[in-house]
């Protein structure tokens, strides 16, 4: 949202803009911040005290509402690709994962559970999935789908692999948040 910089484009203060809004600076402050969500009605108060369309106001400033940049996880040996933002359909996330960490010398400490079920694709190469006490490797044109409350993660098999993935909430908290207790 591109509020603050048109605010300070015209040398306006929080106080000026809110006035012209009819909404209080602190509410406005927080709306800018992106701590508060922002109402159909408060957008186009704003709107009209800048004298810009809703389009105007909410079109990104650079091209990070179209181009999906990749995160990269050096420790986890991980890039994933977010697909969808806040929450897909159904509260589900689609994202591309490129694992680089070899499968081999799994233990126990790097296996997850969490509720739900987990699926991927695999896009290029292939991937060991650990699955509880079964090891099963998912080559390129293959698909998996799993209960998560099994220990699960996945190694890429002989060397890099992409898969695209759909995961719960639980499983994107689990799997893609920076610091998530397990692998992918």
């Amino acid at each position: 949202m591109r509020i603050r910089s048109l605010r300070k484009a015209r040398g306006w203060s929080l106080d000026n803009l809110a006035e012209r809004a009819g909404i209080s600076p602190s509410q406005l402050s927080r709306i800018e911040t992106g701590h508060r969500r922002i109402s159909l009605d408060q957008l186009s108060a704003i709107s009209a005290a800048l004298g810009k369309s809703l389009d105007e106001l909410v079109e990104s400033p650079d091209d990070s509402d179209v181009v999906i940049r990749p995160e990269r996880d050096e420790t986890r040996g991980l890039t994933t690709w977010l697909l969808t933002q806040d929450n897909g359909p159904q509260g589900l996330t689609v994202g591309k994962m490129r694992i680089t960490e070899q499968a081999g010398g799994v233990t126990p400490d790097d296996l997850g559970v969490h509720p739900g079920r987990d699926w991927f694709t695999v896009l290029s190469g292939a991937i060991v999935l650990y699955l509880g006490e079964r090891v099963i490797r998912v080559e390129a044109g293959q698909a998996a789908s799993f209960a998560t409350m099994t220990p699960h993660t996945l190694r890429s098999d002989q060397g890099p692999a992409e898969i695209l993935m759909i995961l719960d909430h639980n499983g994107e908290r689990s799997h893609l948040q920076p610091g998530a207790g397990h692998r992918p």
